[in-house]
């Protein structure tokens, strides 16, 4: 694949990512939208192979960080947040163990 077409498959993820984290508010799905947006087009004349090798990780990091790390919250009251986390953030919870035990 191309650095053209790997360029345009990272704005399309980043584009669905932001659509699944922002899912039902409008405001952060429009900002996220112009940002994304704002940022390859600033960036669109870049001809150094290193430049956008660098530019390809830095895009493919904030789209790793957005689907692991970012959840939503909704205000149901002046002093209370209702969390609303995704299915792929839902990880099994395992209690920590202060003492291991060996493997036979």
């Amino acid at each position: 694949m191309g650095q053209p077409a790997k360029v345009l498959q990272l704005f399309k993820t980043l584009h669905r990512t932001r659509q699944q984290v922002f899912k039902n508010d409008k405001r952060a799905l429009e900002a996220a939208r112009v940002k994304i947006n704002e940022e390859f087009k600033k960036h669109k004349n870049e001809t150094s192979p290193e430049k956008i090798k660098e530019m390809m990780k830095l895009g493919s990091d904030v789209e790793l960080l957005l689907r692991t790390a970012v959840i939503q919250g909704i205000h149901t009251d002046h002093d209370t947040l209702q969390l609303v986390p995704r299915k792929d953030l839902l990880t099994e919870n395992v209690p920590y163990c202060d003492a291991p035990t060996q493997k036979q």
